[in-house]
């Protein structure tokens, strides 16, 4: 019983947590393919391409779409996970290299939202334990 009402637990906060990741990144990714110019302009005075801005943004909304799937294709949501924080952790460098420490907080926000929800994603679906030397 214990068990069960701390799976439930791990339910809702890796729910709510892939809620909040979808308004976050889905929002992120249309800012970047529809050229809005607080993201975009932004984006090309640090440096970055305009097709990388444009390639990004669509990569973020399919990586939306996959962890929208439930109970599914989990081999790609981990893909996501990790496609996630390296977004976050650029977004940290290039943030503090054009701007500054101010510029880190939000991607460091992102950066524990996806690590919460990637922990309750772990809890409700365990990684196959698979030895290395088969």
């Amino acid at each position: 019983m214990n068990n069960s009402k701390g799976l439930q637990k791990e339910r809702i906060i890796y729910t709510t947590g892939i809620i909040l990741l979808s308004i976050w990144f889905g929002a992120s990714g249309f800012l970047e393919i529809t050229k809005n110019a607080a993201v975009w302009d932004r984006t090309i005075q640090m440096g970055y391409p305009p097709y990388f801005i444009t390639t990004l943004g669509m990569a973020k909304l399919l990586g939306v779409v996959v962890l929208l799937i439930p109970k599914k294709i989990g081999w790609l949501k981990e893909w996501v996970f990790a496609a996630f924080f390296f977004d976050v952790i650029f977004a940290v460098i290039s943030g503090y290299s054009f701007a500054g420490i101010s510029e880190t907080i939000k991607p460091v926000l992102a950066f524990v939202l996806i690590l919460i929800t990637y922990i309750s994603f772990r809890k409700i679906y365990p990684a196959l334990r698979v030895p290395l030397n088969s």
